[in-house]
Order: C-alpha cells, then structure tokens, then sequence
C-alpha cells in the first residue's frame, strides 16, 4: 500500500447545511455523515462559490472564483487550458478515478487527461439514442397530442414544485447513484487484489438531493412530515429582497400552498438526503474492508443548496445567496496522523478552499496560482478562518450566452430561466460577502442588501438603507473592491516567446 495519503472527494448535488441532523436537524437521518462528523471536522459554517453547479464546481474543482475564469452560466465549462485538481493529481502520481456527475468538462471532451477511469452512471449517448427513436415512431397527431399534454400539465397546480414524492415504482436518479457508488466500491476491491503502490484520487459525485424532490422507499417516508423545523417565512413576508426572487415566486405559483403540502416537499428532500448518507456509509465500511479508510483523507461535501420552501420558491436560483443556497455540508475526515481534533468547528469556509487543502495533506504542487487557502489549521484545532466567505452569479446586460434559453412553460426551470433571460435587473451580476454577524451583497443594477446575522438569521429584511448600518456598509464595500481586485485574473505559470 502506498504511504502517500489517498483522497475521497464524496459530494452531493444541491444539499443545503441544514440537513444534517449533528448541525442541528431533529428530524434528518444521516447516521453515517454524523459519525464521519465525530472523526474529523464538520463546517457548520461552509459556502460554495456560486448557487448552481456548473460554475461551483470549475471553482471547486481548481481553488479559483467563478468570476475568475469567467464561470458563470451552465453552459461555459472549462477551456482545455485551465487547471483542475484531478489532472494536477493525475501527473502527480496519484491514480484518478471520476464516478459520476461531470457538469466540469465538456461533454464533446476526452477525459483522459483528468481521470485514469470515468464512469457516469449512464450511456448518454444511449439515452440520446433511444429518446431520438422514440420520437421518430410518434405520427404528427401523436407529436401533438404529446405538446398538448405538456402544455396542460404546465398549468396544474404544483407542476413548477418539483415535487414527485414516492417514486418507487419508477426509474429515478438514485438508481444512478446505485451504480456510481457501486462503481467506486468495485474500484476499491480491484485496488486491494491488485495490491497497486499508487495513490488514488477518488471523485465520487452523486445525483442526490437534486430535484425532482421524489425517491424510493424505503427510504420515501423516513422523514416525520410533522415534526420539521418551520421554513423561513413566505417571499411577501420579507422586505427589500432582490428581483430575481420574485420574479421565480410569481411564476412557479406556489403561495397558496399548505404547510402540509411544504412540509411533505421537504420531508421528501430529506429523505433523498437519507438515500445519499446511506449510500455513503456502504461506500465507507468498503474502505474499511478493503484497508485504506486509515490512509484516506475524506472530503464530503455538496456543490451548492436548495431553497426547498424558504420564502415560497423551490429550487434554486444563479444570483441570490441565501444561506439555503449557499451554506453547504462539508466534512473533512483526515487520513490517520494528520493533526485533527475532532468537533463541529464555526470557522468560516469557502469551497474554493478544497484544492489548497488537499495540495497540502498531500505535498503536491499545484503549480499555478489560486486563492483558496488550506483548512489544514482548522483540522488541527483553529476555529478561525476567513473573515468573510463569498458567493457569485449573475450576469450584464446584452450576454445572451448566459441566459440559458430553451426552456419553455413545460419544463420545470421555466420560472427561473424565463427570468434569467428578463433584461431588467433580475439576473445581474452580484457579489456577496459573509462573515459570523452581517450579510452583505453588491448589485450591479438594483439595491445592495446587508442582513443583520443576529437580529435577522433567516435573511428576511434587507436593512442596507438603515443608517445606523452606514458604517458597515462602507466596511464591506471596500473588502468587495479588495475581494474582486485580488481575484479577478490570475497569470498561468509559463513564460511565451515574444
């Protein structure tokens, strides 16, 4: 077995903090991620990048901000050129396995160059295939037929929830999980009868919690539906809150729902939220079969969160930085004699952190420059971090690229990416910085907001023209200009001929 420490990166799609039950959640299960808490290091206080996971995971995958690169649409992956961490480890000598999500490099694109093995956890190019074929045997009656029914379940209550429920009987997102991990499980038996001196990297990135908010039993009804902590209040509740959430909360038409039927929808995302810890304790005990659990510096984490009911909106959004959205999950469990004292720690954390981190649990050179910084100290027993974590989207005015267009009334994303693709100011550019007491983001094109933490924790009222707050504003506006002056290129490690 090599001495070099082995890397898990096991992350979510769309899990907010709040979800596990050792952060503070009475009714979640997530018995295996509690126990990974008591080993290493849980970040109550952890924030992604950006609140969608293309541009969050260019960020996390290279210890470089969105903005820095130019990462801010779906549909922008990274250029061949730019660094990220599973190539750095690959040609430093570690064995790179990549199970699962991409949402990094372009589909059109060989990953040969990042991982020694990628396994999706579907033929895409099957499923292209077989929906192609599908269509090619409708008549044009049926074609229409089929519009029809799009349309007309466009416009029934609840359509733009997401909200599938007990889909037991049904092909589902986490039958892909299945596979990924079993997939990663394989790998590790492989590994251990090969009995192969050289380090892995193990990239094991699942669908789960992502909507539609629907899974299978038994783990559909785990959750007490009555039992959860309350929402934060509806969007006509709070008070100088930004365009882009209220142009989502009219069209997706949720208001006039019960808290029975919210609470069923959130119930549902925590027991999705229970399928993924489940699938993570399989994958730990393999590890521990097969030997390396002692050697492995494990990383579980989520790419960004959910709004799952807060102010009456579902989903997601690019733009706005809430902490549903933007205080993510992330353990960090330390292979064996590496300084760890074991806790939930407060320090505040950025994704963007990652990268530094494993280059320094590992000694390898990332030979470029990035702005994450280690959390190395954190695991070893510091409780402070950053001064402020920071959050990005958006967009200016006339960057057609960025709108995401093709969704009509019968898909689901209809509500947000209609609104992205409003030229007024809903989905501009914004940036947030967040410490321990205030919230602060700066808006391009409407009002900045500043939440007092203490005062106002679910975010519900923007006090930015307060003017006993004048003060900290004037603070953050400044930090915002140090933020993005530091941060807004970086010179690739070469010198070309001139």
């Amino acid at each position: 077995m090599s001495e070099r420490p082995n890397v898990v990166y096991f992350a979510a799609d769309q899990m907010r903090a709040d979800t596990l039950h050792h952060l503070g959640n009475p009714t979640s299960h997530t018995p295996n991620l509690d126990a990974l808490a008591k080993e290493g290091v849980s970040f109550r206080n952890a924030f992604c990048q950006n609140p969608v996971c293309v541009p969050s995971r260019c960020s996390f995958l290279t210890g470089l901000y969105p903005h820095t690169t130019g990462h801010r649409t779906m549909h922008f992956l990274q250029d061949p050129q730019e660094p990220n961490i599973l190539r750095t480890m690959k040609e430093n000598g570690y064995e790179v396995i990549w199970c699962g999500r991409n949402d990094v490099v372009p589909a059109d694109r060989s990953k040969e160059a990042y991982c020694d093995e990628y396994f999706a956890g579907f033929d895409l190019e099957a499923m292209k295939k077989a929906q192609a074929e599908r269509q090619a045997k409708l008549t044009p009656e049926e074609r229409e037929k089929e519009k029809k029914r799009q349309a007309e379940a466009a416009g029934q209550d609840g359509f733009y929830s997401f909200y599938t429920g007990d889909v037991t009987d049904k092909q589902d997102m986490g039958d892909m999980d299945d596979k990924i991990v079993a997939y990663a499980m394989d790998y590790l038996e492989r590994r251990r009868q090969a009995g192969t001196e050289k380090p892995f990297f193990l990239y094991v990135t699942l669908g789960y919690p992502h909507p539609p908010y629907g899974c299978k039993r038994p783990f559909y009804g785990m959750t007490e539906r009555h039992a959860l902590p309350p929402r934060r209040p509806d969007l006509r509740e709070t008070s100088g809150k930004p365009s882009m959430l209220w142009g989502i909360h009219g069209k997706q038409g949720l208001e006039g729902w019960s808290e029975e039927r919210w609470n069923e929808l959130r119930a549902t995302y925590l027991d999705m939220t229970a399928k993924f810890d489940d699938l993570f304790g399989w994958f730990r005990e393999k590890l521990r079969e097969t030997g390396f659990d002692e050697n492995t510096n494990i990383f579980v984490f989520s790419d960004h969160g959910d709004y799952t009911g807060d102010y009456g909106i579902a989903e997601k959004v690019q733009n706005c930085f809430d902490d549903p959205v933007c205080n993510v999950p992330l353990i960090i469990r330390p292979a064996k004699n590496t300084p760890c004292i074991p806790r939930v720690t407060e320090a505040l954390a950025e994704l963007v952190d990652l990268t530094a981190t494993v280059a320094e649990l590992t000694e390898v050179n990332l030979g470029y420059t990035q702005f994450g910084r280690s959390l190395a100290p954190v695991l070893a027993g510091a409780d402070e971090h950053r001064e402020e974590v920071h959050c990005e989207g958006g967009r200016i005015h006339g960057e057609e690229q960025c709108m995401e267009l093709g969704h009509g009334p019968e898909s689901a994303y209809w509500p947000r990416l209609s609104t992205q693709a409003s030229e007024g100011p809903e989905h501009t550019k914004a940036v947030m910085l967040r410490g321990h007491d205030f919230k602060y983001v700066k808006r391009l094109y409407e009002d900045d907001e500043l939440y007092d933490l203490k005062k106002d924790p679910m975010e519900l009222h923007n006090c930015i023209h307060q003017p006993e707050y004048e003060g900290i504003v004037r603070q953050f506006k400044e930090k915002a200009l140090d933020f993005l002056l530091e941060t807004g290129d970086f010179v690739p490690n070469r010198k070309d001929k001139r």
